[in-house]
């Protein structure tokens, strides 16, 4: 039985390349494509691969957020996901696998390792990048030290969602349409999420969301 993917990037190029190259493997079939976090949830629900290879910096909601969405939805399933980000830093590394992710690679990794990756997550392996491995170690004697005052352990799930949609420059209105909610639960989400963070405007929301990893502002 193959291996049912589904591939996860906003760069229509990368994907092409990527689906391109997985389907001249026997055992591996892309079966979805999606160019955004939230399509990503939604493809997951209704085609339920094995496993999703998931970018981070997508538009609307990012790569982290979509893997925490679809593992709740779609993990008792079997369904898993690997990143694949041209990002080793330490706040995307330690956010896809506190997200529940079974591997993270980087894009500049040889093809072959992306088979070999997509093969040892579906029996149930995690997959490092070679170069991710010394990351993980660092990200963990540093969070000993400092402990974890990151994005991802003061805000909740809802909040990180709301605070990268008004990084990107949507209006509470359009926001509250997004997310199916009225435009009072964005102003408390928003006001609680200020407060937490300690900022008063949202220029300085849009600087601490590109600084934490949730936007880049490049969509």
């Amino acid at each position: 039985m193959k291996i049912r993917v589904l591939l996860a990037d906003d760069h229509t190029v990368m994907r092409q390349g990527i689906r391109a190259l997985l389907e001249k493997q026997k055992d591996i079939e892309v079966v979805a494509e999606a160019s955004n976090g939230r399509e990503a949830v939604q493809m997951a629900k209704t085609s339920c691969p094995d496993i999703v290879v998931m970018d981070i910096g997508m538009p609307d909601l990012n790569g982290i957020e979509a893997t925490r969405q679809i593992l709740s939805d779609c993990g008792p399933k079997g369904t898993k996901v690997l990143a694949l980000s041209m990002h080793a830093d330490r706040r995307f590394v330690a956010g896809m696998l506190g997200a529940g992710a079974s591997g993270y690679m980087l894009k500049d990794a040889a093809f072959d390792e992306l088979a070999a990756a997509i093969r040892a997550v579906s029996k149930g392996a995690i997959y490092l990048s070679p170069q991710i491995t010394d990351v993980v170690v660092d990200d963990y004697a540093k969070r000993i030290v400092d402990g974890d005052q990151s994005v991802f352990s003061m805000l909740s799930d809802r909040e990180r969602e709301v605070l990268q949609l008004i990084a990107e420059g949507q209006t509470t209105k359009q926001i509250a349409t997004h997310l199916h909610v009225s435009v009072k639960t964005i102003e408390t989400h928003r006001q609680k999420i200020m407060e937490k963070l300690d900022v008063h405007s949202v220029a300085e929301l849009t600087k601490y969301a590109i600084r934490e990893g949730l936007t880049d502002l490049e969509h």
